[in-house]
């Protein structure tokens, strides 16, 4: 190795930050598919099951934009991606009376069957990745994502 490729070399082996963001990366995907999969099986994107978990505990409804600021990833056509779930019944839309230019969004009991459904074989999945870590350590880890989170949003 030569003296002028040393000082690169450091530097990138010294990002530590890097290196927790690409284990991040690696560990979200490796956790997703098995998720992914059981969803599929009932023909649901993650994204699909974000929205109905989102409209379950909102039982008013919620107006479009609120959906899409409450959504664990972003999608930009938040209007489609509705579109395919009233589709397949899964949710309703409504103009608001006080705001006629507002849609508000409800889960409807198909949607809340589906949901049901999917809890306890989303919560087995959850505890067989996860669960091996008990209690505290997994408290540590939601806090140290929070912590992440905290300067980026």
């Amino acid at each position: 190795m030569t003296p002028a490729s040393q000082p690169a070399r450091r530097r990138r082996l010294g990002l530590r930050e890097e290196a927790a963001f690409i284990d991040l990366w690696r560990t979200c995907d490796l956790l997703s598919r098995g998720f992914a999969q059981l969803l599929k099986n009932e023909d649901l994107s993650p994204t699909q099951y974000n929205v109905l978990r989102i409209l379950r505990g909102a039982p008013d409804g919620l107006p479009c934009g609120e959906i899409a600021n409450r959504m664990i990833t972003r999608d930009p056509d938040i209007t489609r991606l509705l579109d395919r779930m009233e589709k397949r019944a899964l949710i309703s839309r409504s103009r608001d009376n006080q705001d006629r230019r507002t849609v508000i969004a409800r889960i409807t009991p198909e949607g809340l069957k589906l949901l049901a459904r999917l809890d306890e074989p989303v919560l087995e999945i959850h505890r067989k990745q996860l669960g091996h870590l008990g209690r505290n350590r997994l408290w540590a880890l939601t806090q140290l994502l929070a912590d992440a989170r905290a300067n980026v949003e």
